[in-house]
Parts: C-alpha cells; sequence; structure tokens
C-alpha cells in the first residue's frame, strides 16, 4: 500500500499528507480550493524547513516528501490508484457524507476508506457506502506531524482485516495506535472537550480570569497548553460541533457547550485561525508563535 490519497487540505489534511509522505508513501492531496491546496503545499515545506534547521531530517529527506505529494482539485482523478483514503475535511456529519459518498463510487472497490473525525459515528459514515466493513476511523491528534497517537475507530461492521491494516500503516508512520470503540467523542475528545467546557464555565461564572485558569492547569496538572489556549488552537467552532455531536449522542447535560462559547463562535472569535479568541492572535507573529511554541 504505497498510494494514499488525502481529502482536505486544511490543517490536519496537510500534516496527515506531510506525515505519509514523509515516511515514503505517494500521497495525493484533494482540495476543491487550489488556493487551500497551495497554502498546504507552503505549510508543509515551512514544517520541513524547521525539521532541517533542528538536524531531525536532511534536505535530501525534505525534498523527498515534497515530491511524494501530487495536488488535485478533483476527488475522481486523485483516488483512481488509491489503495486507502484519508478523509480530513470539516468537522460535518452531512459533508462527510457526501464526500463518503462520492468517495464509494469512485474508488476501487479494494480501496480502504479512513475518516479522520474527532467525534462523529464511523459506523453512521460507513452506513452512506456499499463497503462498510472497509471504512474505519484514523483520528490523529494535531500537529500530526508529531503527535505520535493515532486513535482506530473500528465502526459496527469494520473487519478485523481492515483494523490490522490500518494498524499496522500507522506504525510504519512512527505512530502509536489505539483502538477505540465507536462512541461520540472516542476517548480523547470525550475526556478532553468537557474539560475544555468546564474551563469556559469557569470563566463564564467569574471563577478566574482566562490567564489564571490556563497557568492553574499548566504548573498545577503539567498540561503543556491550558484548556483555553487549547481550545483558540484546535478552533473555538470545531470545540462547539464536537460538543454538539456529543451532547446530541449521549443526551447528557454534561456535554452541552457552555453559552459563552456558543456567543464567541457566533461573534467570529475562532481562536487562532480568525484572530482572537480567548487571546489576541491579530498580529500574525503572536499566531506564529504560539504555533511554534506547541511544536517544539
Amino acid at each position: 500500500m504505497k498510494n494514499v490519497a488525502v481529502i482536505g487540505a486544511g490543517t490536519m489534511g496537510n500534516g496527515i499528507a506531510h506525515t505519509f509522505a514523509q515516511n515514503g508513501f505517494k500521497v495525493q492531496l484533494i482540495d476543491t480550493n487550489d488556493l487551500a491546496l497551495k497554502k498546504a503545499l507552503e505549510t508543509i515545506s515551512k514544517n520541513l524547513d524547521r525539521m532541517v534547521a533542528k538536524e531531525t531530517i536532511t534536505e535530501a529527506i525534505k525534498n523527498t516528501t515534497l515530491s511524494n505529494i501530487t495536488t488535485f482539485t478533483n476527488i475522481k482523478e486523485g483516488v483512481e490508484y488509491a489503495s486507502l483514503v484519508i478523509e480530513a475535511a470539516t468537522e460535518n456529519v452531512d459533508l462527510k457524507l457526501t464526500i463518503f459518498k462520492q468517495l464509494d463510487d469512485a474508488c476501487p472497490d479494494d480501496t480502504i476508506l479512513a475518516t479522520n473525525t474527532s467525534s462523529i459515528s464511523i459506523t453512521h459514515i460507513a452506513s452512506i457506502t456499499t463497503r462498510p466493513h472497509m471504512v474505519i476511523g484514523m483520528h490523529f491528534m494535531n500537529p500530526v506531524p508529531v503527535m505520535p497517537l493515532v486513535e482506530i475507530i473500528k465502526g459496527y461492521n469494520t473487519s478485523e482485516e481492515v483494523i490490522k491494516t490500518i494498524m499496522d500503516i500507522s506504525k510504519k508512520l512512527g505512530k502509536i495506535p489505539v483502538e477505540v470503540h465507536d462512541f461520540p467523542g472516542f476517548v480523547a475528545n470525550r475526556i478532553l472537550m468537557p474539560m475544555i467546557n468546564e474551563s469556559i464555565e469557569t470563566l463564564y461564572n467569574g471563577v478566574a480570569g482566562v490567564h489564571e485558569i490556563d497557568t492553574v492547569m499548566k504548573l498545577g496538572m503539567a498540561h503543556p497548553m491550558g484548556p483555553l489556549q487549547l481550545a483558540d488552537f484546535i478552533g473555538l467552532d470545531v470545540c462547539l460541533s464536537i460538543l454538539h455531536v456529543m451532547y446530541d449522542g449521549f443526551k447528557n447535560p454534561k456535554y452541552a457547550p457552555c453559552p459563552l462559547l456558543v456567543n464567541m463562535v457566533k461573534a467570529g472569535k475562532l481562536g487562532v485561525k480568525s484572530g482572537e479568541g480567548f487571546y489576541d492572535y491579530s498580529e500574525s507573529k503572536k499566531a506564529e508563535k504560539i504555533s511554534k511554541q506547541f511544536l517544539k
């Protein structure tokens, strides 16, 4: 399995493409937006330059990695020879169902279809296809080239052969795959998002300020990044979407998003990507500094 297609050229998509390409896979990076593809290649190149500067890779490895990536704006053309497709589009169930229907129609019959969803049911996504036994979750952590964990989520019909294949591929990427079951939020976000939401509630209730809340969690709980800062890094709209999925799935009020989070998303304060969230990233250098700090 050497041809891998990645759907979506955003933060997660370009990170997944980078990781596969650096490990010898031929990657077809697909996005309907030409500008997004250009930006993704620029991001990958900058991240590789950082790795060269740190002497973790050579200039030759950087060049080989970039040569392993080909971009497409047409799904059918991009997945024509793919043995594995990883969807990394926005965390929206309707969008993902539409993409998987297209992939099912366009991909060879033996292509494994994976999704990088962080909360949406694999079984639900698989149900739109004619190959539910070949649909699986591969939830990478951000930033993908750095973070070792991959949550491997088995849908109700996912075959053991597909699970083994994806576990093996994850290890070839230098990742540590952990198999989990198909419940809303899986493990990572089922634990992380209530913590972030409770941090927002703590701010909303006036218990402490943004800096104070994050400082307590960093110094007291040894978190590398405070929960409010992490929410900014993830994207407040993404956090809200995941909480909605878990609330709808479990019908448990503990997953109901804090009103402050809802209002911030409505106001367009989404974190790093919008220039403002719980912190101010209006100067581009501030956002870049925060990202570099986390990438160290």
